[in-house]
């Protein structure tokens, strides 16, 4: 009994000293390094963005499905804004949306949709994205967009992969059309 006090004591210990560490971790200078942005990167960052969700929104017209979710803009930012991000590379843009698509399925048909179900997909999403190395933040977003639609099983193809599909082919076009910029960087 007095050896199991003395383990718990020393965990409320070890706890409590990385508590007082939390404040002094979360120092940082007040501004970062950045790279320095050019007009030209910006205004190809606008084009690119603009054909790529144009192209969804016009595919949404011709099946009469609507293909446009919000997590895709998100993807748009990485794909035509960071194209060099390791978040914004294809395993990432592709893998992340179908595993956070097929969690929120899993986890609208297994508990409904309530704000636990949305937590839970989310930091399922996550956590599978993690594991299989294709984190993509905007993958997180479809899983709270699912969930809170309450989707069945063919969220994953339309508007999920099918958008994912359509950003990654523009964002092939767009990135080495012009000769500033170069994308993907890996495909796997």
């Amino acid at each position: 009994m007095k050896r199991r006090l003395s383990v718990v004591m020393r965990r409320k210990v070890a706890i409590g000293k990385r508590l007082a560490r939390v404040p002094r971790r979360c120092r940082a200078p007040l501004r970062g390094t950045r790279g320095p942005m050019t007009l030209r990167y910006a205004a190809w960052s606008f084009v690119s963005a603009m054909a790529g969700l144009l192209a969804i929104s016009e595919l949404t017209i011709l099946l009469g499905h609507p293909l446009l979710i919000g997590s895709l803009g998100a993807s748009a930012v990485l794909l035509f804004g960071a194209t060099e991000s390791p978040l914004a590379q294809p395993r990432n843009l592709v893998g992340g949306h179908v595993v956070s698509a097929v969690v929120a399925v899993v986890v609208v048909a297994l508990l409904g949709s309530t704000p636990l179900s949305m937590a839970l997909a989310v930091c399922t999403s996550i956590f599978l994205m993690n594991l299989t190395h294709t984190t993509h933040p905007p993958g997180g977003a479809t899983a709270l967009i699912g969930v809170q639609g309450a989707v069945g099983p063919s969220f994953v193809l339309l508007p999920v992969l099918t958008g994912a599909l359509i950003l990654l082919l523009v964002a092939c076009f767009t990135n080495n059309v012009v000769y500033h910029r170069s994308y993907p960087r890996h495909w796997l």
